[in-house]
């Protein structure tokens, strides 16, 4: 990690730049996927396993008796985790299901809002360096929560043509059984369109790397809409004296690990704070499984010196990451500052993997600044709000004439008829 001592504002954008991503070469390659699945629907995702998983798959559809198999393969230890898991992102999410609402805004004319579950979901499950059944959990709960009809998950192979245990075991466990042996922009491209054994979706849901990034993008054009737009996985941690050093360090290296395009950020409130943390990254680094691949993801990172509180607190904001913690002695005012992040942790005891697993907030969230703009994945990612008005004879003689003077300022003379004639009507009468 480079260190950087007190950037001005306008260094900030410099200093804090992310790993750039290649989106018009990326989508170069992922558009012809996209065609052929089109195109050929089943054929073309077992033709790209073969190619990019190196696995030859007879049956895309995963079997009950393979997903009685993962069952016995998934440790009690393991079982028991991601049951307590479920239950706090089913409490979590269950909370923030909101009333429908109706009122009469005037006499006679009643307005009413309620939610509507999106109807099909396709859940994209990674499962290449690390089989994330984490996320089967955060997206599978709250489809089901909103009452979706139809959850596909896609998730890839492994090289015996496989899926994960933990995956299946925690898919089945919240009752999802539709599961396709497909990775990468072919997933996508099989949501999208639809295959003899994908649905088509009306919204994608799922992180990913650079290519289902991209053809989650190219969806969009398709008229399938996203969780969010997305890049690699990132975190950044405000940390002053009263910040454990280790903690620090332990949580800046367990997003690190995510991929070598993740990127990690320090803003310390001195020298000190820095030194002591990079002291402890430096040695809990080497003894990682994926040492290499925080390594190089560490490459991407910055250490930024910033002793004034107010200054950090605006280059955080400016940065907007998705993951953010906060380690600080005034930790309730920066907290009350803090408007662009995908979501906070607060204090020494609150590790980033805390909320990636089980502490029932949700961990598919807006990378790459789309923070300052975007919301992480909730139980309204999944539902429609759908608005209704009621007008009785009272109503329409009421706001009538109101609407028939904006219509015709507007020159909107059908639109000012359809007023009139019902006016004219209830005259007559």
């Amino acid at each position: 990690m480079k260190t950087i001592l007190n950037p001005t504002k306008s260094e900030w954008k410099k200093a804090l730049k992310r790993p750039v991503q290649k989106t018009k070469d990326i989508e170069k390659i992922v558009k012809p996927i996209m065609r052929k699945v089109k195109r050929l629907g089943d054929k073309a995702l077992v033709k790209f396993a073969l190619e990019y998983d190196h696995v030859q798959i007879s049956k895309l559809l995963v079997s009950v008796e393979e997903v009685k198999l993962a069952k016995d393969k998934v440790s009690p230890e393991l079982k028991k985790a991601i049951i307590l898991a479920k239950s706090n992102i089913e409490k979590f999410h269950e909370a923030q299901a909101g009333n429908d609402l109706e009122m009469e805004v005037m006499p006679g004319v009643t307005c009413m809002r309620k939610s509507v579950p999106i109807q099909r979901v396709g859940l994209y499950i990674p499962g290449g360096t690390a089989p994330l059944f984490s996320t089967v959990l955060m997206l599978g709960i709250p489809a089901n929560i909103a009452g979706c009809e139809e959850i596909v998950i896609c998730t890839p192979p492994d090289k015996e043509g496989n899926i994960h245990p933990a995956i299946l075991y925690t898919a089945d466990l919240i009752g999802i059984d539709k599961i396709v042996k497909a990775g990468g922009a072919q997933a996508i491209a099989a949501m999208t369109y639809g295959t003899e054994s994908v649905p088509k979706v009306d919204k994608i849901f799922g992180p990913g790397n650079q290519y289902v990034t991209a053809a989650k993008q190219l969806a969009v054009k398709k008229g399938v809409a996203i969780d969010m737009p997305a890049g690699p996985s990132e975190v950044l941690v405000y940390a002053d004296s009263s910040a454990v050093p280790a903690f620090v360090a332990a949580d800046l290296l367990s997003q690190a690990e995510h991929g070598v395009d993740s990127q990690v950020i320090l803003v310390a409130s001195s020298e000190k704070v820095k030194d002591k943390v990079m002291k402890e990254l430096d040695a809990q680094l080497e003894v990682l499984p994926r040492k290499e691949i925080a390594k190089r993801a560490l490459e991407n990172s910055v250490a930024v010196i910033v002793g004034n509180e107010d200054k950090a607190i605006k280059l955080i904001n400016d940065y907007a990451p998705e993951h953010l913690i906060i380690c600080v002695e005034n930790e309730e005012e920066v907290v009350s500052s803090i408007v662009n992040a995908g979501s906070v942790f607060i204090g020494n005891y609150t590790p980033e993997s805390a909320g990636d697993y089980a502490s029932g907030t949700n961990h598919t969230l807006p990378t790459y600044g789309y923070a300052k703009s975007y919301s992480g994945v909730s139980l309204d990612s999944f539902v429609k709000k759908i608005t209704y008005q009621k007008i009785t004879e009272e109503g329409i003689k009421n706001l009538g004439p109101t609407v028939e003077v904006m219509a015709g300022n507007e020159l909107l003379e059908a639109h000012k008829n359809a007023v009139t004639i019902r006016l004219k009507y209830l005259e007559d009468k």
